[in-house]
């Protein structure tokens, strides 16, 4: 910038300055280059006696791009004000990314407007930042209208749809729009692979992941993670080991996003110490990070090194947010910290300005269960500012359970049916409950009106990665073709706990 103002000041002197084009270059290079100055730009801005196209475009795409939208939309209407320059695909190619960063769809109807009043509307950059600018503010409509009555559909176009289905929920009509896409990209490839992950569809993305791969093309930093993120749901470790050594092979840079999702898959795959060095490897960390450190350091048995995290988190100046707090909570309630669970819970809002939620209170509710204080947990219960959910009320009956409280569990079940929540669980619990006092006929008349309401118990699954192949399995299913030596195994299992007399704790019947 010292060179540029010594140039400026020689324009100035040699009155080449009112010249718009050279003009124009002293700006772009002020507003747009790396080493420029955009407040220095606009202060040459208000003083020219006179302004080409070039320089508005240039002022509005410099705000547009350094994510200052509304000083974007502002240059733009004073570009309209001076009536003397027409707005052209340049121009509307800025204004589209200013709408879309603010999401403001009324604003970008009336910026689509003026683009069809003066023509512009065919340019393909033009048009791709319309659909895009509609997907981003949730008119999937509007952008699909946009969409088929276009003549020059490109990657980007294509990819913008498929994303803005996946943004809906609308999976089916995204992967049908997948397939149709004459060209592909890395993009388009994450944007389906993050709408399976989203719907739960864990094996269906990595397949995915792995297609294409398979098709040449390189994962980017959405895919990746994508990929981690279905990779620890499924414990498809070796997997997921793949994908870390693809990401340092490549040099890629270990950003939040990327380094929370690696520490995430570790702790879920059950790899807490790999879990762990990539966390301190990380050279930046966020909440995200440290609330999936905790997180796995709970789920881990190591409650107590996850309350020092969160400890550290807060010396560290990094805000919890309320994930973190149901983190640190169910950690105080592995370990039966009432105390310090009752302190971080009071804390959330009086220190930190995190109001608590549902799922808060009914991690309290399984910390005073847990530890048997049950009419701590009842009247907790009772004086929630929400109604209690089926975690509140599943935490609570589960505790008596545990205590053998048969009334109360009788009261939290009648309280679930009120609330429409009596699943199977539910009832298998209170059956449990009445097992646990030795009271069998209460037993039989819970099974007997589970028939009666023909309720039926979700049934549980589990899944295990085998050669780099996931296999899936649900309680009752026995079409896997080696179900003869897994049944041969876990009777074998059962003799040997029922020898270390582990008769309560039998694998298999």
């Amino acid at each position: 910038m010292k060179h540029m103002k010594q140039i400026q000041s020689h324009l100035m002197v040699s009155g080449t300055l009112t010249d718009v084009s050279v003009t124009g270059l002293v700006i772009a290079f002020c507003a747009i280059s790396n080493n420029g100055d955009l407040d220095y730009a606009q202060h040459i801005f208000n003083y020219l006696p006179n302004r080409s196209a070039f320089i508005w475009n240039t002022m509005i795409r410099a705000y547009s791009e350094r994510n200052k939208p509304i000083k974007a939309m502002s240059m733009y209407k004073q570009m309209l004000g001076f009536g003397v320059f027409s707005p052209n695909n340049y121009t509307f190619s800025f204004v589209i990314k200013a709408c879309t960063e603010l999401t403001d769809g009324l604003c970008g109807c009336q910026v689509h407007s003026q683009i069809v009043r003066l023509g512009w509307e065919s340019y393909d950059f033009v048009q791709n930042g319309l659909i895009h600018m509609y997907v981003n503010c949730d008119s999937i409509d509007y952008a699909r209208k946009l969409f088929d009555s276009s003549l020059y559909r490109d990657v980007i176009s294509w990819t913008a749809m498929v994303n803005g289905y996946v943004k809906t929920g609308e999976l089916e009509i995204a992967r049908g729009l997948f397939d149709e896409m004459p060209v592909r990209n890395s993009v388009s490839w994450s944007a389906i692979i993050t709408g399976y992950v989203q719907k739960g569809l864990f094996k269906e993305a990595l397949e995915l992941f792995n297609e294409m791969q398979l098709e040449g093309f390189k994962p980017n930093y959405a895919g990746i993670v994508g990929a981690l993120t279905a990779c620890g749901s499924l414990g498809a470790l070796d997997q997921g080991r793949w994908i870390h050594a693809y990401v340092d092979r490549n040099g890629l840079e270990l950003n939040r996003i990327l380094g929370t999702a690696l520490v995430d898959m570790y702790a879920k795959c059950g790899c807490i110490e790999t879990a762990q060095q990539v966390f301190n490897d990380m050279p930046d960390r966020d909440v995200f990070a440290f609330t999936s450190m905790i997180s796995g350091l709970s789920n881990h048995d190591k409650s107590g090194k996850a309350i020092e995290l969160f400890l550290k988190m807060r010396d560290e100046g990094v805000q919890p947010n309320e994930v973190t707090f149901i983190c640190v909570l169910s950690a105080c309630s592995r370990m039966g910290l009432v105390e310090e669970g009752l302190d971080f819970f009071r804390s959330m809002n009086r220190v930190y300005g995190v109001e608590p939620g549902v799922e808060h209170y009914g991690c309290m509710v399984d910390l005073l269960g847990r530890a048997g204080r049950l009419e701590d947990a009842k009247k907790m219960v009772s004086e929630m500012p929400m109604i209690p959910d089926s975690y509140v009320l599943g935490a609570l009956l589960n505790a008596c359970r545990m205590h053998g409280e048969v009334e109360l569990g009788k009261e939290t079940v009648e309280n679930l049916a009120n609330l429409s929540l009596d699943h199977g669980g539910v009832h298998v619990l209170l059956s449990n409950i009445y097992a646990s006092v030795n009271q069998w006929e209460d037993v039989a008349k819970v099974r007997k009106e589970m028939e009666n309401k023909n309720v039926k118990k979700v049934p549980g699954g589990s899944s295990i990665e085998l050669d780099g192949v996931v296999c899936e399995f649900v309680a009752g299913d026995r079409s896997h073709r080696l179900m003869e030596d897994i049944v041969s195994i876990l009777l074998l299992i059962n003799n040997q706990l029922r020898s270390l007399h582990f008769d309560d704790e039998l694998v298999f019947e």
